[in-house]
């Protein structure tokens, strides 16, 4: 008797710079955020540039969590206005662990690489979530931190590298990842493939790599009335299957 073989499920996955939640129409919305990531319907999102917890609040990442319904871990790479600020994930998988590792150089600005773990079905994903710097030696220093955190053969099973590299062209951050990592080519998944700025794509700075048994399904950049507006990013969403 042959058993039907079913195709394992796939997740969607989303990395989204959300620009403090500030559209490029001047106002703050946190409730527009959430709109754009409502229709994604995405299982796990990758957030940067998140304002979170203030002395008085909760902040935008609480306020998208709870809208959305999903639970949600928060690294801090420095404060703004007395509010914490950095990456966020959010997920409607448990996660199931949360490792900070300090990305920052010299006098540039803070970052941090935030490593969640996520309980999806049959294996924990990792997803490692990054916002990487603007200038170039700070980006070569922290592209070979992360190539050698991703890489680290104690951390077994899939992983997922998201977020915003800060990359007008290959870089050599593009590069170096490259080498270690398989990579998302969007050129084979979309006609328009820059992410950034959303009303102008002209650059491409946000990606998607990733490491062990995952194969990714599709890609999308949903483009809508709502998400151009809403940052100065395009959502980068993948659908992913897990080995």
């Amino acid at each position: 008797m042959t058993h039907a073989h079913t195709p394992r499920p796939t997740l969607r996955i989303a990395t989204y710079n959300i620009h403090r939640c500030r559209g490029l129409d001047g106002r703050t919305r946190p409730d527009r955020t959430a709109a754009v990531l409502r229709a994604i319907d995405a299982d796990v999102i990758a957030l940067q540039e998140v304002v979170g917890a203030g002395p008085n609040d909760g902040g935008h990442a609480e306020e998208i969590g709870a809208a959305l319904g999903m639970g949600w871990v928060m690294a801090t790479a420095r404060h703004l206005r007395g509010h914490q600020f950095g990456n966020a994930v959010l997920s409607r998988l448990p996660i199931t662990h949360h490792v900070e590792h300090d990305l920052s150089w010299k006098t540039c600005e803070p970052r941090r690489l935030q490593r969640v773990d996520i309980a999806a079905p049959g294996s924990t994903l990792h997803i490692y979530n990054v916002h990487l710097g603007t200038a170039i030696l700070e980006r070569r220093h922290q592209a070979q931190r992360l190539a050698t955190i991703v890489s680290d053969r104690h951390v077994g099973g899939p992983k997922l590298v998201l977020g915003d590299f800060n990359e007008w062209m290959r870089g050599l951050a593009t590069k170096m990842l490259s080498d270690r990592l398989h990579s998302v080519d969007l050129r084979n998944h979309l006609r328009r493939r820059r992410t950034y700025p959303g009303l102008f794509p002209i650059l491409h700075l946000d990606h998607i790599y990733y490491a062990g048994r995952v194969e990714i399904v599709g890609i999308e950049l949903p483009r809508t009335r709502t998400s151009l507006v809403a940052s100065d990013h395009l959502p980068l969403v993948a659908d992913v299957r897990l080995g």
